[in-house]
């Protein structure tokens, strides 16, 4: 029977790889048709060139936004090999190399779930071909963002067996070294260690992934440092802790906790209510990770991790949300393992968050019109941070179950 299952998906295949390239083309077609500017891949030629010209990395401002640097140097060092193509080619092979890492991404999360191998390939298309048009995967590829390369490099190590390879926590390393955000992720791992050696005395696997992270980023980091000293040194000293280079805390593409905060309090800088959400969240949100994790259910496990990590950052763009694509996966799997009309409902309305593109219903802008929105507005443009506690919440909710069973 298995042989047959396998022959009757490799028979699949073909079609679904057939809708996935038809709908690869028509997002292509669209984003074309709406001038994407890619800009953010620009700021990245940028920084390569400065790089190259041996300039002031964080002095520099550029596209007609006057965008700063505000990624770690090493990350700079990645771009350089930008300023070898032409603007064309850059953009075209960007966007093709964002397509593949969404299918890699996809069938990662697959991996994660659990779902059968031999239907792995077929899904993965399938889910792709309607995942590209959700509202965080259409903005990372309109901005020629990195997003899913972060994401592939994580879910390359968590998606690993639990015992664990010997090179796993390398992607988790690598990526928090070009941005700092999943950084998180090395700390579920040492926590979850932790929490296993209490519980059963085996430790190893979670612990040694936490600090193959550990080493691998500080290696990057010191690599950067040794080619960019003066770069390393102001960023590490000083560009670190000013979130506001980034962006507005209340512009309503920010899809975190301050952003949130700053829009619910008509202020550019919520101050002491953020910095106490922040640390509950985190506490919580890592709390229902391990405790995921303990249980065996490690989807659930990174995407409470990654949930925590976008609500407690200052700043997270809803093009970082590419997390909503196991998240929804997830959630649709549990649904159909183990069944009910409140389950399907959850990965519904999800599903519908995500690709209703609702966050950008509201004014916003030049002008700073979000700090004027009303309650309404307000709540559209905090669907992601809602979608996400009610994820996290279901995790705490879980650990307690568990406990008093």
């Amino acid at each position: 029977m298995t042989v047959i299952a396998f022959a009757a998906a490799r028979r699949r295949v073909p079609l679904a790889a057939g809708a996935c390239l038809l709908s690869f083309t028509a997002f292509w077609c669209a984003q074309r048709a709406a001038d994407v500017s890619m800009i953010d891949l620009m700021v990245y030629r940028a920084e390569g060139e400065t790089v190259r010209a041996g300039g002031d990395l964080y002095a520099l401002r550029t596209t007609e936004a006057h965008l700063p640097t505000t990624y770690p140097p090493f990350a700079a060092l990645l771009f350089t090999p930008l300023t070898l193509l032409d603007t064309p080619d850059m953009r075209t092979l960007a966007t093709l190399g964002n397509l593949l890492l969404l299918i890699v991404f996809v069938a990662l999360s697959l991996r994660l779930i659990g779902e059968a191998r031999h239907a792995r390939v077929e899904s993965a298309l399938w889910v792709s071909a309607l995942a590209v048009w959700c509202e965080p995967v259409w903005t990372t590829l309109r901005y020629g963002q990195i997003n899913l390369l972060l994401a592939v490099l994580v879910l390359w190590d968590l998606s690993r067996h639990p015992g664990g390879h010997r090179w796993a926590g390398l992607g988790i390393g690598v990526a928090a070294a070009i941005k700092l955000t999943p950084a998180l992720f090395a700390v579920f791992l040492l926590l979850t260690g932790a929490a296993e050696a209490l519980r059963h005395g085996v430790w190893r696997p979670a612990v040694r992934h936490a600090c193959v992270a550990a080493v691998s980023f500080t290696a990057a980091t010191l690599l950067a440092a040794a080619v960019l000293p003066y770069d390393s040194w102001r960023f590490w000293t000083r560009m670190v802790f000013e979130a506001g280079r980034v962006g507005l805390a209340e512009d309503t593409a920010n899809q975190s906790l301050r952003g949130v905060l700053a829009r619910l309090l008509h202020t550019a800088e919520p101050g002491a209510w953020w910095a106490v959400s922040a640390a509950v969240t985190c506490a919580l949100g890592l709390a229902a990770a391990v405790a995921a994790a303990l249980r065996g259910e490690r989807a659930r496990a990174a995407l409470c991790c990654a949930a925590t990590a976008l609500l407690v950052s200052p700043v997270s763009w809803s093009h970082h949300w590419v997390w909503c694509v196991p998240m929804v996966l997830t959630l649709g799997a549990e649904a159909a393992r183990l069944g009910g009309r409140v389950r399907w409902t959850v990965a519904g309305a999800a599903s519908l968050v995500f690709c209703s593109y609702a966050l950008w219903w509201v004014p916003h802008g030049a002008g700073r019109l979000e700090l004027d929105q009303n309650y309404g507005q307000m709540t559209l443009s905090a669907l992601y941070v809602v979608t996400a506690w009610a994820f996290l919440l279901a995790g705490v909710r879980r650990w307690r179950t568990s406990r008093t069973a």
